[in-house]
């Protein structure tokens, strides 16, 4: 009995282990995620930034001035009461010109936004005598506004947008200042009856030969500085009163020279014709021979030989030509023959600049021997 009861139990065993090692091996659990494709992120348009402000509305605010003691000082400007007779608006933003009261003798208005100029601000501005517009954007004046202004001596308008030089200017008038506009034309008559005026600039605008008359300058008795520099010129200009001490000429296109073009002037000291096209053809032989001539200035042009000048000039510039030799024999205002110890016949050259032409050191000595008072020469 004991034995079968052995028996059973050790066939109950084996057929228990024959199921352990008959069952399946269950499949291991991935570790990690199975890789999903992204889908591709789809950016939204940014929004249309916005449209630019048009004028006036893209100027900055006007900036107000502090509280004044005067009653008539406008709100857009400062009155000092150290300069009672001064109105200041510059650099204050300001569109439009305020009322200017009577008793301004200065008027500053430079670097604002003001494109026109009209009568109305300037109803009581009779006592005005220095008006500065200068960098604005002024395109028109009215003519009214100098009928309200008949004792004004300056008038600065350069850098704005002009195209042509104002009508019904005051007579009174002693300096001008119309450079960097747009001007081309001058009006008939734009300068009658200013005998008064000494300074007329007319720099860096659209003058050509066309548009200047041997009547425009005629009535400016005692102008003395002419600034028509930076224009399109080909000629020299016509009928320069005789009086004139400085006539700028620099960048134009001026090719030709009238032999007696400078005859007649009798103060006439600095000449500049800078950068222009004069060869040896356009220039005269002896049109620069003026006795009241100190400053002439010729450089970037085309002349292959050095001009003849008088003895009394100072300052000659000739850089940037195409000089190839200087003989100074043939250059100097006196015959080295003559006595060149006596200090009064002793040429006045002092500086003289040749450099960027096809010259070489050393100097030619008998360049040093007729100018006995050179201390610079740039070669």
């Amino acid at each position: 009995m004991k034995v079968s009861v052995g028996i059973l139990s050790a066939l109950a065993l084996f057929l228990l282990m024959g199921a352990v090692f008959t069952q399946r091996a269950r499949p291991r659990k991935p570790t990690k995620r199975p890789t999903v494709a992204k889908r591709p992120t789809v950016r939204l348009p940014s929004p249309p930034p916005p449209l630019e402000p048009k004028e006036p509305t893209d100027f900055p605010p006007p900036i107000l001035g502090p509280p004044s003691m005067f009653a008539d000082c406008p709100r857009e400007c400062f009155c000092s009461p150290s300069y009672p007779n001064a109105l200041n608006c510059e650099n204050r933003n300001i569109r439009t010109i305020p009322v200017i009261p009577f008793r301004t003798h200065y008027l500053y208005l430079q670097n604002n936004f003001v494109t026109e100029v009209t009568a109305d601000p300037f109803i009581n501005a009779t006592e005005l005598r220095w008006v500065n517009l200068a960098n604005n954007r002024i395109k028109r004046i009215d003519r009214q506004v100098f009928e309200k202004v008949p004792g004004l001596l300056y008038l600065y308008i350069q850098r704005n947008q002009l195209k042509e030089v104002p009508s019904n200017l005051p007579a009174t008038l002693e300096q001008l200042r119309l450079g960097r506009n747009h001007i081309s034309k001058i009006p008939s008559g734009a300068f009658s009856k200013m005998e008064h005026l000494t300074l007329l600039d007319l720099y860096h605008n659209e003058l050509s030969d066309n548009d200047l008359g041997r009547n425009t300058f005629k009535d400016l008795k005692n102008l003395m500085q002419l600034n028509l520099a930076h224009n399109i010129l080909k000629k020299m200009p016509p009928g320069i009163p005789n009086g004139l001490i400085q006539l700028f000429l620099d960048k134009n296109r001026i090719d030709d020279i009238p032999k007696d073009y400078f005859q007649g002037f009798t103060h006439l000291a600095f000449v500049r014709l800078n950068y222009n096209q004069l060869s040896d053809k356009g220039v005269p032989k002896a049109v620069f021979n003026v006795s009241t001539l100190l400053d002439l200035q010729l450089s970037h042009n085309q002349l292959a030989s050095v001009p003849l000048f008088n003895a009394h000039l100072e300052h000659l510039h000739l850089n940037h030509n195409s000089i190839e030799s200087i003989n100074g024999t043939q250059i100097c205002p006196l015959s080295l023959q003559a006595d060149l110890n006596d200090d009064k016949l002793t040429p006045r050259l002092r500086y003289l600049r040749l450099d960027g032409n096809h010259l070489n050191p050393p100097v030619p000595l008998d360049v040093i021997m007729c100018f006995r008072h050179l201390h610079s020469i740039v070669i």
